[in-house]
């Protein structure tokens, strides 16, 4: 019997109890799901995903000087925050051994929106192969969350969707829904090198917001593939965001 893929091309598409007993893989390219992955694969001990500006200071304040402050709104840094949502931010020297209170305009809350699932990933084109190889694993339903910009579908994180999708159907019986394969069509159409990705990611509303910001860059990271051999993992009952399996 094929296992259900099934792409929510915006968190406000679904009701959180849709997911319940499936593996829900959280996807902001440009650019929280891209940071948060950079930022664990440089050191971060843990994430804490938070809905709000105020929710990221009150973490802070509870867990002490350890803890960073990162994010964003309208794409740029908030005030007083250590931290923006650039991935290159995040490096080892910056983040290595810190707890990360982490709130984003987008990301964030499709991610707290994704907590009913039986696991919670975050998926980007830099951890593409390693999300892939653990819902080969798994035997749950996946549900692929794209945060969308603004409320709006969004070219980056419909690619990324396709670009699962792409690896699952070959690997497997899968059922997609109709999102799923207009994800998966828009992917095979776009998915000749890093550097077509990245033309198509900043040709969409997301990249265009992130490039009028001079951060084009960011852009070119985020069409990066395979940088890094690690899925984060979100546990809600620990509110944190940390490495599967770590």
């Amino acid at each position: 019997m094929p296992r259900e893929l099934t792409v929510h091309l915006l968190p406000t598409l679904f009701e959180s109890s849709n997911l319940r007993g499936g593996i829900a893989v959280v996807i902001d390219i440009l650019r929280a799901s891209t940071t948060m992955t950079h930022a664990l694969a440089n050191g971060a001990a843990r994430i804490i995903p938070c809905e709000t500006i105020e929710d990221a200071r009150a973490a802070k304040r509870e867990i002490g000087e350890r803890c960073l402050l990162g994010g964003e709104r309208g794409g740029e840094i908030i005030e007083g925050f250590d931290l923006g949502n650039s991935p290159t931010a995040y490096s080892r020297d910056a983040v290595a051994g810190r707890t990360v209170a982490f709130t984003t305009t987008n990301g964030t809350r499709a991610l707290l929106r994704s907590a009913a699932a039986s696991r919670v990933l975050v998926g980007s084109f830099a951890n593409l192969d390693a999300v892939v190889s653990l819902l080969k694993s798994s035997g749950e339903p996946v549900h692929l969350v794209c945060a969308g910009t603004d409320g709006f579908v969004s070219t980056e994180d419909t690619l990324f969707a396709g670009a699962v999708c792409d690896q699952l159907e070959s690997a497997g019986d899968f059922d997609l829904n109709d999102s799923g394969r207009l994800a998966l069509n828009h992917w095979r159409q776009s998915s000749d090198s890093d550097e077509s990705l990245f033309e198509a990611m900043l040709a969409g509303r997301g990249g265009q917001n992130v490039n009028r910001l001079g951060l084009i860059e960011d852009i070119r990271v985020a069409a990066s593939r395979n940088g890094f051999d690690l899925v984060p993992e979100f546990l809600p009952q620990s509110r944190a965001i940390t490495v599967a399996g770590g």
